[in-house]
C-alpha cells in the first residue's frame, strides 16, 4: 500500500483536521459547563440529611434527661414539634428566603422557590439534585430553634413557643443563613463551613434573651433542680456525636476530600471536647461528671462546626478542648450573673459558636487564610480574622434584637410563660394532659 504524498496531506487532511478540532473538544467543554449528577455525592448528601435529622431525636433526649420528670414530654415536644413546623416553613417560604436571588445582601426573594416550585426531580444543585440540599439545608432549620428551648425549659407555653419557631426562622434564621451562605453580605468573606454563626451563635443569643425576659422558674435556684434521667442525656449526646458526622461532613456538599477533612476534625474535637470540660470541672467542682462528658462533647461539636473543613486534625483537638473549658466558665456564668438559662443553651451553644468561628481565623489553614496561615493568592490572615470577629458581632447582635422584638410582640398577643400553677404541676400535664412516666 503506497503512502499519500506530502501535497495530498497539506491540501485536503490538514484543513479537515482543523475543522474537526473544536467539535472533538465540545464534549470536553459541554461537562465543564452543564452540571451532571454524580451518584456518589447524591448517596452521601442523601446519608448526611437523614444523620442530621437524627440529631433532632437526639437533642430531644439530651434535653430531656436533664429536666425534672414532670417536663420530661414538653422539654421533648420542644424538639418534635420543630420537626413539624419548621419542615413546614422551609418548604413554604423558609428556602427561598434562605437560598433565593438576594435582595440588598440582607435576605433571599420569598418568591424566587416559594412551595418549591420549578424545582423538578432532575433540577440539579451542582452534582446532585436540589430537592436533596433543600431538604439537607432544611435540616438546620429545624434543629436551630430547637437548640433554643433549652433555655425555656419547664416555663413556656407550647403555642407561644410555635409561633416563636415561626416567626424566628422568619426573621432570624433565614436572613443568617442568606447571609453566610446564600450569595448574602458575608457570603465569601466570614467562614462558616457548616453553622457555628448561623446556627450555634444566634441561637445561643436568642437562647440568653430569652432566659433574660422570661425570668427565672420557681424556685429558683434556692431549690436544686437535678436531672432526671442522665443516662437518657448520655444517649441523646451520643446520638448527636454520630449525627454530627451528617452535620459537618455533609456540608462539604460532596464526598470529597473536604468531607473526609471535616469528618476528622468532628470526631477529634467531639473527644478534646470531652477532656477540656471534665478538666475544668475538675479543677473547679473536684470532680468529673457524667454530664460534663456529655455537655463536653456537645461543646466541642460546637466549636469546631464553623471550622470543620478548614482546619487539620491537630487545631480540631486544640478547639475542642477549649471550647470544653469555655463553654463550662460559660455555663457559671449563670450563677454570678442571676439569668436561668435551663439546660445551657447559651453555655454551649452561644460561647461555643462565638468561640469556634474565631478560632476558624485563627487556625484555618485548608483553603482559607487566619492568623496562623495565609493562603496562596487568598486575603491576608489579618483580614480574616477581622471577618470572623465582623460575622460573630453582626449575626449576634441581629439576633439579639429580633428575638427582644419577637418576644415583646408574642407576650402582648398571647403570653409566653405558663401560670404559676401550670409550672408547678409540670408542662407534661398542663401541656400535654399526659405524663412522661406511669410507673
Amino acid at each position: 500500500m503506497s503512502f499519500p504524498n506530502k501535497d495530498f496531506l497539506t491540501r485536503r487532511v490538514a484543513p479537515l483536521a482543523l475543522l474537526m478540532t473544536p467539535l472533538l473538544a465540545m464534549p470536553a467543554f459541554a461537562q465543564d459547563e452543564v452540571p451532571t449528577l454524580d451518584t456518589g455525592d447524591t448517596a452521601w448528601m442523601l446519608i448526611s440529611c437523614a444523620l442530621v435529622l437524627l440529631m433532632v431525636p437526639g437533642l430531644a433526649l439530651f434535653y430531656g434527661g436533664m429536666v425534672r420528670r414532670k417536663n420530661v414530654l414538653s422539654s421533648m415536644m420542644h424538639s418534635f414539634v420543630s420537626l413539624g413546623v419548621s419542615t413546614i416553613h422551609w418548604v413554604v417560604v423558609g428556602y427561598s428566603l434562605a437560598f433565593g436571588s438576594s435582595i440588598g445582601g440582607l435576605f433571599g426573594n420569598p418568591m424566587d422557590k416559594f412551595l418549591l416550585i420549578g424545582i423538578t426531580p432532575d433540577t440539579l444543585a451542582g452534582s446532585y439534585p436540589e430537592l436533596v440540599f433543600v431538604m439537607f439545608q432544611g435540616m438546620f432549620a429545624i434543629i436551630t430553634p430547637a437548640l433554643i428551648s433549652g433555655a425555656l425549659a419547664e416555663r413556656v407555653k407550647l403555642r407561644s413557643y410555635i409561633v416563636f419557631i415561626l416567626l424566628w426562622n422568619t426573621f432570624v434564621y433565614c436572613p443568617l443563613a442568606h447571609w453566610v451562605w446564600g450569595g448574602g453580605w458575608l457570603t465569601g468573606d466570614a467562614l462558616d463551613f457548616a453553622g457555628g454563626t448561623v446556627v450555634h451563635l444566634s441561637s445561643g443569643i436568642s437562647a440568653l434573651m430569652l432566659a433574660l425576659l422570661l425570668g427565672k422558674r420557681l424556685t429558683y435556684p434556692s431549690r436544686e433542680f437535678i436531672p432526671h434521667n442522665l443516662t437518657m442525656t448520655l444517649l441523646g449526646a451520643g446520638l448527636l456525636w454520630f449525627g454530627w458526622f451528617g452535620f459537618n461532613a455533609g456540608s462539604a456538599l460532596a464526598a470529597s476530600s473536604s468531607a473526609g477533612l471535616a469528618l476528622a476534625t468532628t470526631h477529634v474535637a467531639a473527644a478534646a471536647g470531652i477532656i477540656g470540660w471534665l478538666f475544668a470541672e475538675r479543677l473547679h467542682a473536684g470532680h468529673a461528671s457524667a454530664l460534663g462528658a456529655a455537655s463536653g462533647l456537645v461543646a466541642g461539636l460546637v466549636g469546631v462546626t464553623p471550622a470543620a473543613g478548614f482546619v487539620e486534625p491537630w487545631a480540631a483537638m486544640i478547639i475542642g478542648v477549649t471550647t470544653g473549658a469555655f463553654c463550662y466558665g460559660g455555663v457559671l456564668l449563670k450563677g454570678k450573673l442571676g439569668y436561668d438559662d435551663s439546660l445551657d443553651a447559651f453555655g454551649v451553644h452561644g460561647i461555643g459558636g462565638a468561640w469556634g468561628a474565631i478560632a476558624t481565623g485563627i487556625f484555618a489553614t485548608v483553603g482559607a487564610s487566619s492568623l496562623i496561615h495565609t493562603q496562596e493568592g487568598g486575603i491576608s490572615g489579618v483580614a480574616q480574622f477581622t471577618h470572623q470577629i465582623v460575622g460573630v458581632a453582626a449575626a449576634g447582635a441581629f439576633a439579639a434584637v429580633v428575638t427582644v422584638i419577637l418576644y415583646f410582640a408574642i407576650k402582648a398577643v398571647m403570653g409566653f410563660r405558663v401560670d404559676e400553677n401550670a409550672e408547678m404541676a409540670g408542662l407534661d400535664q398542663s401541656e400535654h394532659g399526659e405524663v412522661g412516666y406511669t410507673l
